[in-house]
């Protein structure tokens, strides 16, 4: 049989191990959530960035297109409008055919 002191020393150790276990798995869980958190708030801050060099681009690009359309508008004097004499109506002669009649 065995003594109190081995039954309390075998109790202990088991605790021990036990407890070292589940603050191991405990621990392995919390640096995995931080690791996670850690990788989607740099990617939030990432996007973020992304975002902001779009826009600037962006506008970079509306104000290179605006410059380049105040280039583009030369002033053209119109043309003068051409008169044309033409009668507003053809006057024609109608003529009948000759031959077959019209069925």
């Amino acid at each position: 049989m065995i003594g109190k002191f081995e039954s309390n020393k075998d109790l202990i150790q088991e605790l021990t191990s036990s407890g070292a276990k589940h603050i191991g798995n405990i621990a392995g869980i919390i640096t995995g959530t931080v690791s996670e958190v850690t990788r989607e708030i740099g990617e939030w801050i990432t996007d973020a960035i992304e975002m902001n060099e779009a826009a600037a681009a962006a506008r970079k690009d509306t104000a290179d297109h605006r410059d380049l359309d105040r280039d583009d508008q030369v002033t053209v004097p119109e043309a003068e409008p051409s008169v044309s004499e033409a009668p507003a109506f053809l006057d024609a002669e109608v003529v009948e055919p000759e031959g077959e009649q019209p069925r």
